[in-house]
């Protein structure tokens, strides 16, 4: 079997057990992957199939969780419907940054990313919030101006971008933790289907490894579930270990990119 194809399975499935395992901020490994592990061609077409990856993990998570009725449509929708606008521009600011400077600048969020996931969250929120005419006035200001700002972070680095949805979610409406979870997912799959389809008009997605991210992902999906059900008590053990190896991967590619960077 070609080694590129058990790298790309591989790499996927560990992208999908992080996810599994941890949540959030799990696709962030993927372009990193991608370059330095499965040896997809440049920094740009890493992206672009990372993107397509993205989007199909989290269409997968956003069927269960709307099955537990964890999403708040009206909210996520309409944080998803804006963000596309800026995620359509960021991917074509990000096409037209140079390959290495780009890993650097992943570098940095990557590092930011890590640094987000060391604090600790608070669960508590408003349940009963909702996107109504009464409250559209107040509520879909935020959510719009939020879904721009970071839809156009996630189609510039070609991210979910959950960890900063998630936050984004809850500031524009206060609803707790689950629900912004669950509604996150809708704009992580708009936001990466948005960037793989700017990137795939520009020959910058690797299909077939995609399809076998996607597949690795899947699998290391399920098990990843698994296992956060059998370590729910080491949570935060497992989302600090996690943070710390973000925060590596950043200093990594910062250090390999430094040079592009200050050009």
């Amino acid at each position: 079997m070609d080694p590129q194809i058990l790298l790309a399975l591989a790499s996927g499935a560990l992208v999908g057990l992080t996810l599994g395992l941890v949540g959030g901020g799990g696709s962030i490994l993927a372009v990193p992957l991608l370059v330095y592990v499965v040896g997809v061609s440049s920094p740009h077409a890493a992206i672009g199939t990372s993107a397509v990856a993205v989007a199909a993990s989290a269409l997968f998570s956003l069927a269960g969780h709307a099955r537990a009725a964890n999403v708040k449509w009206p909210c996520a929708l309409t944080f998803a419907l804006s963000g596309i606008i800026g995620a359509a521009l960021g991917a074509r600011a990000g096409q037209a940054v140079d390959g290495q400077k780009l890993l650097a600048l992943f570098g940095l969020l990557m590092l930011v990313v890590g640094a987000m996931m060391l604090r600790r969250r608070d669960a508590l929120g408003n349940p009963d919030v909702r996107l109504t005419f009464e409250s559209a006035p107040r509520l879909a200001p935020k959510l719009v101006l939020a879904g721009l700002g970071v839809g156009a972070l996630s189609g510039f680095f070609g991210i979910g971008g959950g960890f900063l949805i998630v936050p984004g979610l809850i500031g524009a409406t206060a609803m707790p933790m689950l629900n912004a979870v669950g509604s996150s997912l809708v704009s992580v799959a708009a936001f990466g289907a948005t960037t793989a389809t700017s990137y795939s008009l520009a020959g910058l997605v690797d299909w077939p490894v995609a399809g076998l991210f996607v597949a690795g992902g899947a699998a290391g999906g399920a098990l990843g579930v698994l296992l956060a059900r059998r370590l729910a008590g080491k949570k935060a053990l497992l989302t600090t270990l996690f943070a710390l190896l973000v925060i590596a991967t950043g200093l990594y590619l910062l250090w390999q990119g430094a040079e592009a960077l200050l050009a």
